[in-house]
């Protein structure tokens, strides 16, 4: 973390020089600093800075003092979001620089509509990320006026980020022919959700696998796992199909790589009784069960990231409405979330949240641990 300080020397300010009272290394990592300590909103970033001034002093200058909550909202909303993400790539980049070669990684592709952003008389930023499964990082993200851009916004993130040899998933709004042929076009492969929007390619998908020969002819061929899961008072049963027989597919040559289709049936017990879910995909990888299993399964690992967004830092409360601002904040927000993933503070087995709390009661102390990753 000491050496991406140092890195943070170099980020260009585009702020007029001779009005510049505090520097844009010292603002950054005030609010990064707060936001691991549990402050979520300007005011609560400030007061921490002021609160803790003297140490963090130790890593950055403010020279002019602690600046205003005012001052620090309006600066990150001058500054790019491509800057921030940026630091935090490179903070990934530091971290991951003697890891080996490794299985594929999972890069799942969703959005999340910041709600508390919205202005009367506008929309509320739509925020599509790449999130890495494996490492709990985001590598990117777009930002769009509402959900039904998403299907624009994912091959402009796409083209931003590194994916070759990955393979990305993403919900049924994003199973779109253009945005299959850009990922093979960056040698990665996928792993796309089929719904009603798709039309005759889900329900011929939903036939294949409803058919119980088709089903035994699967699981002969081994493209058949079953998992069992217990949590929250239930249990659910897993259990994955992929096949490649294909051949009878009448739109597989409309999809650029398309080598599978696949199934996830869940069924879950509780105390209400049983009931299954069935949920159909296309793929672009032969047959690998296991791998298979592994993105399918891997998507929730986004839906978490935004789960933990809005109630560990509780994005949804947030009223900052300047959009750039707002964008720095969730990626500040995203990288406060990798880091908590990654320590244990107190005691093994602590919430997120309690994490930040716990942060918070001793600041010093847990940023100094933080700082040396």
């Amino acid at each position: 973390m000491e050496e991406l300080l140092d890195w943070m020397e170099y980020i260009e300010d585009v702020r007029q020089t001779r009005k510049v009272r505090h520097k844009l290394k010292d603002i950054l990592v005030i609010v990064l600093f707060a936001t691991l300590a549990d402050a979520d909103d300007w005011v609560e970033i400030a007061m921490f800075a002021e609160a803790y001034q003297d140490y963090l002093r130790k890593y950055i200058e403010l020279k002019n003092g602690v600046p205003s909550h005012d001052t620090i909202s309006r600066v990150m909303g001058l500054v790019s979001p491509e800057v921030v993400q940026q630091l935090y790539g490179k903070w990934q980049e530091l971290l991951n620089r003697n890891e080996g070669e490794a299985l594929k990684k999972i890069v799942c592709i969703d959005g999340k509509t910041m709600r508390s952003n919205k202005r009367k008389e506008g929309k509320a930023s739509h925020i599509v990320s790449a999130w890495s499964r494996e490492d709990g990082f985001s590598l990117g993200q777009k930002a769009v006026n509402e959900k039904s851009n998403e299907i624009t916004a994912i091959p402009e993130l796409l083209e931003k980020i590194q994916i070759k040899g990955q393979i990305i998933t993403i919900d049924a709004m994003g199973t779109q022919k253009a945005i299959a042929e850009k990922i093979k076009k960056k040698r990665a492969e996928y792993v796309l959700a089929l719904k009603g929007n798709q039309g005759g390619l889900y329900a011929d998908v939903e036939l294949y696998f409803r058919d119980r020969d088709r089903r035994q002819e699967t699981r002969e061929r081994g493209g058949y796992v079953r998992t069992t899961e217990k949590a929250h008072g239930q249990i659910e049963k897993r259990e994955y199909y992929q096949s490649e027989d294909i051949g009878w597919l009448s739109q597989r040559k409309e999809w650029k790589g398309i080598k599978s289709i696949g199934m996830e049936e869940k069924t879950i017990r509780d105390g209400k009784g049983e009931r299954k879910e069935y949920r159909y995909y296309i793929s672009s990888l032969g047959q690998d069960i296991e791998t298979f299993r592994r993105a399918v399964r891997g998507h929730w690992s986004i839906e978490s990231m935004h789960w933990h967004l809005d109630v560990t830092f509780r994005e949804d409360a947030n009223t900052t409405l300047d959009k750039q601002a707002a964008q720095n904040q969730n990626i500040i927000r995203k990288w406060s979330l990798s880091i908590l993933k990654m320590i244990e503070i107190m005691k093994p087995g602590l919430s997120l949240r309690k994490k930040r709390f716990a942060i918070s009661l001793r600041p010093i102390q847990y940023l100094e641990e933080v700082l040396s990753f």
